[in-house]
Order: C-alpha cells, then structure tokens, then sequence
C-alpha cells in the first residue's frame, strides 16, 4: 500500500528531535530556505535548540507535528519513534545509524530495525541512516547539513540512496530547477518506489531522477514507472554497482554476459525508464525533460558557426541512438538564400560567422533547419567568461533560437561544448524562456538521446517473472537438452555410451559426418573433449579412445551453418531474469555481442534484440548469402523462456545455437539449477 507521505514532505510543523550540531543546523537550514510553519525543538534538558525554546517531550509539543527530525542515538530514536507514532505525527526522519545496514558488524542491528518498524505503526519513516529532505517549492528542509538549492516554483525530484551525492546534486550550477531532493536511507519502512510516488503526485514536479545503489522491490518499481507513464512524467535513473553473482559466476558466458549492470539496463528499458551512466549525463537529461519533456524522435538538427563544433556533434552522438536526418529540398532552397552561396549546407550545419549579429539572417537560418519531423533542434554556443569578457553579442543568439522555436514549434536547445561555457545565470535564464541549456556535448548528447528513447510509445508490459529455483545441482548436457527439447527447443539427433565401441557402433545409427564429446567436463573444448567432422565408426573409436572421459555423446553434425548464436537465461537476484542473445560459439568471446531482456519477453521484443546484434546482418542474409531461419531462432528462445518459467533454474545456456537457412539447433546446452 502507498504510504500517505503529503504531511511528512510538505509540512506545517516541524519537530526537530535532539541537541546535537546536527539538530541546530536543521533549524538553520528551515529559516534559510523560508520555512514559514511553526518549529519545535524537543530537548529533555535544554531550554533551547537554534535559538528556539525546546519542548522537553514529544508530548508537550503543542499538537501532533506533520514532520520531524530525530536526531538521537539509535536507541533512542526507538522510543522517540513510539512517541511520534501515539501522537499520529506526520513522519519522520531517523538520522541514526546502526541498524540493519551494520548487522555484520552489530548484531543487534537487525533486531533494532525491526524494533524501529514495531515503534513507526503506520506512521511513514524515511531511514534509518538517512540526511532527510529538502523541499524546494514549499521551503522545508529537514536537512543537517548546507545545501546549494534554491526556491523554485516547479522543478525535477532526485531521489538517491547516498546522502552525500544529495548534496553533490544541491550545488548543480546548470540551471536545473531542482524542487525536491529526497534521501532514502536504509529504506525500512518506505522505499524509493514509494518516495517516487509521492513526489510525482505533486503537481508542480515535472520529472523525477533516480540514483539508484540497489533496487529492492522489483513490484514497486513497476508500479512506479505505470504510475510516470499515466502521469506524464518521465523518469531518468542512474544505477551504480554491480552484484556479486555476475562476478562470481563462471560456468558459462551467460552469467558473464548477463550480470547485474545488463539485468538493470534491461529492467529500465523493459519499464521505459531513461537510464545514464554519468551524473553530469543525469542532469542534463533531467533538464532536457523538464524543459522540453520527453522527445517525439530522435530526429535531430544541429547548428554551429564552426566547422570543428559541427565535427565534435557528429562525433559525440556517433554510436548513439540520434539521428541527423539530410536537408530536404525546401530547407536547403530557403538556408541558401539566407546564407548564400559560401556556405556548405548539412546537417550538423556549419553556417559560419558570415551571418553572425545579422538577427533576421541568424533567425531564418535556424527557423530552416527546424522541419516539423524533428524531435530537437540545437544550436552550439559557448559563452565567454564574465570575469573577463563581455557576452553582449551573444544575445542574439539566444534571441534568434526563441524565434525559431516559436516559430517551428520544435524544442530547442544551446549547447555549450565545455559544461563551464554556459554561466548559471544564462541557463536559468534559458529555462525560464523554454530553451533547453546543456552544458558539456557528450552529456548533452547522452541527454537527446535518452530523451527521444523516452517518447517513444510504450505500454505497461508484463510483470518481471520472479520465482525461487526449485531445486539444486547441474544436468548434464544430454540431460540438458532432452529438458529443452520438451518444451520446443530443437536438438541434433544423438546416442550415449561409456565405452569407445559402443558409441562408434551407435555413430552409424546417426549417420556420418557426427560430432563425439566427452562427457563430465564443465569446458570440453578446451580439455579436448569435443572432435568434429567425423566421418567413420574408426575415426570416432580413436577420437574415444583419446578422450579421458568415462562416457560419451556422439551427435549429428549440424552442417550449413550462416550463424552460431548464444541463448540463455540467469537469475539475476536483483532484476529477475535476464535472458541474453549474443554472438555464439567462438565469437562469443571476441565480439562481446549481446543484448539482454528480462523474462518473459515478447516474440517482437527478443526479433529486434537480435536484430541490434553487430551480427545481424549475417541473419539477414550478408553479401549475397542465404537468409538464416529467423522464425526458427525465435521459435528457440521463446521456447528457452517457457522453460525457464516452468521449472526455474539459477543459469541456462544454449551455446552455440546453430542456424541454417532452414532451422536453428542446440549444438550444445548447459542448465544449472541450483547453486551446486
């Protein structure tokens, strides 16, 4: 159930618990910020707190408080919780550590946290371990410590679990209108799901950034990002680390492949949450979003007076999903007549400085460029520094880019190619008149591109499967593909033995060319255990007979192969279950080439994962050759999917999976059901 959190982030009354240094700056940081209500130091000895007369008890405060500070010892901040509760208080924040987040060092932790949940009731908790909140729209700051924010009267919501990248992201100078930054501590009680909830049900809150150290409630999540789309609002998410079991994990290339960091990436895009990888790209693309929202394309048109700027631009947004489309006709007739016949028209545009401080000339140029199937426009523009230099001459600039906007109709932005060209004050002016400011051009372009991912249609889609293995140990690999085969998955045809005579006698009832494997061995190519190409029951007697194996699988030799792939599902503990297509067999390695979804997945979502593989283009049919049997290949991992959701299993690996024109087979397969 959503936590009612209205009286704890916008309140009244505060109650700041303690009289430590923490405390006082609480109350110092309120009057800074403007906190208009009523504030009540709680002390059982002090007559004051930050100048103001202290209450000896949570029961003498003159009514029940809609927000608290508790700045106490953990013990402490126990009872001082029990009180706030009996009082119906707001909520409150718990400063306090030592709880479950030290119980391998404190083995009361654990217990003192649940005894902290039994104190709160239904009372909403944001901790413990936690600095509290800064409210920029309505002036509250249950904040211990200095911040750089300043009023806003709409702005983004960040949200992260480290206390001090909040206040990293307080002293943003990009013109970012931040209107509340949350922490979310330990999160005991109320996770950032919840907190992400709330902050977006304000009304004046436009897009919500989350820095993210490890998602706990995969539910809440989702419900979180179905609760954005209806809204309206977008959400941009920053995840950092990665977990022990993509590391740990070496029985196949799957769990390589498929770690932690691929688990998120795939659990974002699955919900249509934007995700960065930079702080610098998070707020840039929080910017983008919150001045312009999410983008109709990725359709981009760029502009500079520098033929080097328009280079960089094409060169920081190659490999990303932003596209510069070729002038048309029309835009190239109406930008020759306004920049006449010296001046190579594109797109990135390098219009020169032949029309600078010419306004009409400068509007028309980019008023040109905007055709209306743009998602974004930008013009590339580096401030002088005030210090030194007048920027008198640049207003025309931002003037000329108001007009196309207004003009087109398509957002529009300046981007300064080094974060520290575009001055505090002219991005918060730029935002105030709807241009998108963005500081530094990779970040920028990290920006568009995110944005335009954003305004793509998205639906809510399937729940994430999550389930428990059911069982440990590891199948062989015959065992393995008998599994598969029952749920659809097709396999070459193939015989057992423990003996070199017997498999070469069963090797006939294949047919020749066959492949012989070893059996027993986690890496059988490397140990010599696998000859292909065999031609005679001779050749797969002697082949036997080398091996250092106590059985045997000989198989029929899948001939005509256009591509080998990789398929395979591993539980990540953190996102659910990722499910990878890759580059198989020996490129598996060398390529590095996959993509990853979580289950279930759709049979049109796994088509255009293959097709972003680099080795695509040999599935569709490369220089001539015979297209592979893509219905096939699906036919396969869907098929590896509705196994791993009937019988859960920690890791799965088809590799490789050979493709012909005609059909797709498990040349090889590896399920590891449990830990063992």
């Amino acid at each position: 159930m959503q936590p009612d959190l209205s009286r704890l982030l916008r309140p009244r009354s505060i109650a700041v618990i303690g009289g430590g240094a923490w405390c006082a700056n609480v109350i110092e940081q309120c009057r800074k910020v403007g906190f208009k209500g009523d504030i009540w130091p709680v002390h059982p000895t002090h007559e004051t707190v930050g100048n103001l007369p202290a209450y000896p008890t949570v029961d003498a405060l003159p009514s029940a408080p809609d927000a608290c500070f508790i700045g106490v010892n953990r013990h402490a901040t126990i009872e001082v919780v029990r009180a706030l509760s009996d009082r119906t208080a707001g909520g409150a924040v718990c400063f306090a550590s030592g709880f479950a987040e030290a119980s391998s060092e404190c083995a009361a932790g654990a217990s003192l946290a649940a005894e902290l949940l039994g104190a709160a009731g239904e009372m909403p908790i944001l901790g413990p371990n936690c600095y509290g909140f800064l409210n920029y729209l309505d002036g509250v700051a249950l904040w211990p410590d200095q911040h750089g924010g300043i009023p806003c009267q709409s702005g983004v919501a960040l949200i992260t679990q480290s206390s001090n990248i909040a206040i990293n992201l307080t002293m943003q100078t990009r013109g970012l209108p931040v209107a509340y930054v949350v922490t979310a501590g330990n999160q005991a009680q109320v996770g950032l799901a919840q907190i992400g909830a709330a902050l977006l049900d304000d009304p004046r809150v436009t897009a919500l950034g989350l820095h993210i150290e490890g998602i706990g409630d995969i539910r809440a999540l989702e419900d979180l990002a179905a609760r954005a789309r209806k809204l309206g609002k977008p959400i941009i998410a920053l995840k950092v680390g990665q977990s022990d079991h993509a590391r740990a994990a070496t029985i196949s290339h799957t769990a390589s492949l498929a770690g932690s960091d691929a688990g998120a990436r795939a659990l974002f895009s699955r919900l249509g949450i934007g995700q960065v990888t930079s702080l610098p790209a998070f707020l840039e693309a929080l910017k983008l979003v919150h001045v312009a929202g999410p983008l109709a394309s990725n359709r981009v048109a760029s502009m500079s007076c520098s033929g080097g700027e328009a280079s960089l631009v094409a060169d920081a947004a190659h490999g990303k999903g932003i596209c510069f489309p070729p002038l048309d006709t029309d835009r190239a007739a109406r930008l020759r007549a306004a920049l006449g016949p010296m001046v190579a028209l594109a797109n990135p545009l390098d219009y020169h400085t032949y029309i600078w401080g010419n306004a009409p000339a400068m509007a028309e140029t980019f008023t040109a460029m905007m055709a209306p199937d743009l998602g974004f426009g930008f013009v590339v523009l580096d401030f002088p520094r005030g210090d030194r230099c007048s920027a008198a001459a640049w207003d025309v600039v931002i003037d000329t880019v108001k007009q196309a906007h207004a003009a087109s109709g398509v957002p529009m932005g300046i981007v300064a190619t080094l974060s520290e060209n575009m001055p505090e004050r002219i991005a918060q002016r730029l935002v105030a008149e709807g241009i998108v400011p963005q500081c530094g051009l990779d970040h920028a372009m990290d920006a568009i591109e995110v944005a335009a991912a954003l305004g793509r249609p998205h639906t809510r889609p399937e729940p994430v499967f999550l389930a428990e293995p059911r069982c440990t140990g590891a199948l062989s690999e015959a065992q393995a593909k008998v599994a598969l085969s029952r749920h659809g998955v097709t396999i070459p045809r193939a015989h057992r033995a423990e003996s070199p005579d017997k498999i070469a006698r069963l090797a006939s009832d294949i047919g020749f060319p066959v492949v012989l494997k070893g059996e027993g061995l986690a890496h059988k190519t490397e140990a010599g255990a696998v000859k292909l190409n065999l031609t005679d029951k001779d050749a797969v007697r002697a082949a036997a007979t080398s091996m250092t194996c106590d059985s045997f699988l000989v198989e029929e030799m899948i001939t005509g192969a256009i591509a080998e792939l990789l398929v395979g599902v591993t539980r990540d503990p953190a996102h659910g279950f990722v499910l990878t297509v890759a580059a198989g067999g020996i490129l598996t390695e060398l390529l590095q080439d996959s993509q990853s979804l979580l289950v279930p997945a759709t049979r049109a979502e796994v088509r255009d994962a293959l097709m972003r593989l680099k080795i695509a283009p040999l599935l569709k049919g490369y220089r001539g050759t015979a297209p592979a049997a893509l219905e096939a290949v699906l036919d396969t991992v869907m098929a590896v999917q509705a196994f791993v959701m009937a019988s859960p299993a920690h890791e799965i690996e088809i590799n490789p999976l050979i493709v012909t024109a005609d059909r797709a087979v498990a040349a090889d397969a590896l399920i590891r059901t449990g830990d063992s």
